[in-house]
C-alpha cells in the first residue's frame, strides 16, 4: 500500500448495513508511502496513528479530479 498526504484511506465494513470508515492522510511516516500513516479520521476528527490491514484500500482521488477547465 503506497499513499501519499491527501489520499482518503478506507476500511470496508465487516457487517451488512455498517458504513465504511474513511480518514485523510495526514502524513506518511514509512517509506516510499508505505505504513504507518498518521490521520485524520473524518467521523469525528480524531487524530491517529494507523497500520492499515487488509480490509483497508487508498482512494487517491484520481477519478474524482476533473482536468481544469472541464467540467
Amino acid at each position: 500500500m503506497h499513499t501519499k498526504p491527501g489520499d482518503r484511506l478506507v476500511v470496508t465494513s465487516h457487517r451488512v448495513g455498517e458504513a465504511e470508515r474513511d480518514a485523510r492522510v495526514i502524513e506518511v511516516r514509512g517509506r516510499n508511502g508505505q505504513p504507518p500513516y498518521v490521520v485524520e479520521r473524518s467521523d469525528d476528527g480524531r487524530v491517529g496513528l494507523f497500520y492499515p490491514g487488509p480490509d483497508a484500500y487508498i482512494d487517491h482521488g484520481e477519478l474524482a479530479r476533473t482536468p481544469e477547465g472541464s467540467g
